[in-house]
């Protein structure tokens, strides 16, 4: 046989063969698609969707569909478009709704360890927030509680540090706290409630309106970017900070037990997955424009002051007091605050070593 013959046959049986191994793909790849159930869930959150916070659910929703071929599609819809935004859980649980995006600390009327799945003042940055749940032992504990309430949680988004909360007039000491009326939740709220704060809790879409004309004088949400959405800098101009009681809080992707049941190995997989993707997004979003949009804001007329020292000291001092009263009056409070605890004090004894040596010589502190 002539070489070229021999080549032209051998062409002619890799394209073939090529063609084959495609067809045979491509063959599986639809049997698979065929295979996978069609489900088409809601989800009910607690945000607007113009705000940076909803970029978890989004991440979720975007992240299942493609992952599944379209084959499981999840719709978020705002606060009050099905449920109230404070309300999230409660139709979770009873299955009105199959999954959710929310804050825990919201919740903690039901069960106030569920403060720790989002932030306790003082508590962990977003670094060691994410260590606890997904290392610490956290996120068993955290599902255990929810378990209660017939939903499984997973962290699906991180703010990072928050900030202090917007007023209408300088707060200099303690003395100016008193009475003061803000909107602030969770066991942030608690201590502010215990430093004379009249305490309202109220979700992101009532936050302005309640701010601008008068029926608040502060207000907390987020940072600059998702703060400048809702308008605040608008409201009131004194910004202050750090926001001591969100140091690092979670959000979380909440699902009703019997639907999470009835899921294929495969697609709770997924859930899964797409849920991490969701708590790295979040925060590197906020990361990337909360700077320059506090930058933007401080150019408008927004005043930023730091917290007294003697509003600081208090404020730690009545949030250990508070963690402290509440385990002793609740075992399962006390079973999370315990472990809780020593994971703190051994994560901030090496970031004292490694990230704070670091951060102090790298912006300025040491020079």
């Amino acid at each position: 046989m002539k070489r070229r013959q021999v080549i032209k046959q051998a062409a002619i049986a890799t394209v073939t063969t090529a063609t084959v191994a495609s067809c045979a793909r491509q063959n599986t790849s639809t049997a698979v698609k065929a295979a996978m159930p069609q489900i088409k869930w809601r989800m009910a959150t607690s945000w607007t969707k113009a705000l940076g916070i909803f970029s978890g659910p989004d991440i979720i929703a975007k992240r299942v569909k493609e992952m599944t071929g379209g084959a499981f599609t999840i719709t978020p819809f705002s606060g009050g478009e099905i449920v109230p935004g404070l309300q999230v859980l409660d139709a979770i649980q009873t299955g009105a709704v199959e999954c959710g995006h929310t804050a825990s600390y919201y919740y903690i009327g039901k069960n106030p360890g569920l403060a720790f799945a989002t932030a306790v003042p003082f508590g962990l940055n977003a670094q060691q927030q994410n260590a606890w749940l997904n290392h610490g032992g956290g996120l068993e504990a955290m599902q255990k509680i929810y378990s209660d309430f017939n939903v499984i949680n997973f962290s699906a988004g991180n703010t990072g540090v928050q900030m202090g909360g917007w007023f209408k007039r300088e707060i200099k000491s303690l003395a100016d706290l008193k009475g003061l009326k803000m909107r602030i939740p969770g066991l942030g709220g608690q201590v502010m409630t215990r430093l004379g704060v009249n305490v309202q809790v109220l979700p992101s879409s009532e936050i302005y309106i309640s701010l601008d004309r008068g029926a608040i004088d502060a207000a907390e949400w987020v940072g600059p970017y998702d703060d400048e959405k809702l308008g605040l800098n608008k409201a009131a101009q004194f910004y202050y900070y750090p926001g001591w009681w969100e140091p690092g809080p979670s959000l979380d992707f909440i699902i009703n037990l019997n639907a999470w049941n009835k899921l294929p190995q495969e697609y709770k997989e997924i859930l899964k997955a797409a849920a991490k993707e969701a708590n790295v997004g979040m925060q590197a979003l906020y990361e990337d424009f909360n700077g320059q949009v506090l930058q933007k804001m401080l150019k408008g007329g927004t005043k930023l002051v730091p917290y007294s020292q003697e509003i600081m000291k208090a404020a730690q001092k009545a949030s250990s007091e508070i963690l402290d009263d509440i385990a002793t009056k609740n075992s399962s409070f006390k079973q999370i605050y315990e472990p809780w605890k020593a994971f703190r004090e051994n994560a901030n004894n090496w970031n004292r070593i490694n990230e704070l040596s670091f951060a102090n010589f790298v912006m300025g502190g040491d020079r």
